[in-house]
């Protein structure tokens, strides 16, 4: 039986990526828990932003990193991740997505019993 994932993508939210890996190369998603753009997923060039100790890494979109902030990683470990895209700016600007007028964004769910007793693993950062 195929293992569940954790994170999936609109066909709006692949057009925006798309277009970024274009102008940028290699991407990667960061997810942090509060500070500074809330719980905003953000955008990045690859190595431009470094996960820190513990933060998980939930999945992949196009091939490209999604980490979520450890604590934020606790709170919704029960719950499935798709990453969408809404036109506006979010709080801040720090995303690739923000000067092109978009605004990345997760709507979540709550996995079922069944979903959760066959998810994929998650990878979690370590500098050991």
């Amino acid at each position: 039986m195929e293992k569940v994932k954790r994170l999936s993508v609109t066909p709006q939210a692949v057009e925006v990526i798309e277009m970024l890996q274009g102008k940028f190369g290699d991407l990667m998603f960061y997810q942090a828990g509060g500070c500074c753009e809330g719980t905003q997923p953000q955008c990045f060039e690859k190595g431009a932003f470094f996960p820190r100790t513990n933060d998980v890494c939930i999945g992949q979109i196009l091939g490209f990193d999604f980490w979520v902030d450890k604590d934020l990683f606790e709170y919704w470990k029960f719950s499935h991740f798709t990453l969408d895209v809404t036109n506006g700016f979010g709080p801040g600007g720090f995303s690739l997505e923000t000067p092109y007028g978009k605004t990345f964004k997760i709507i979540y769910r709550l996995f079922t019993e069944e979903e959760l007793n066959n998810l994929e693993e998650v990878s979690f950062n370590s500098y050991d």
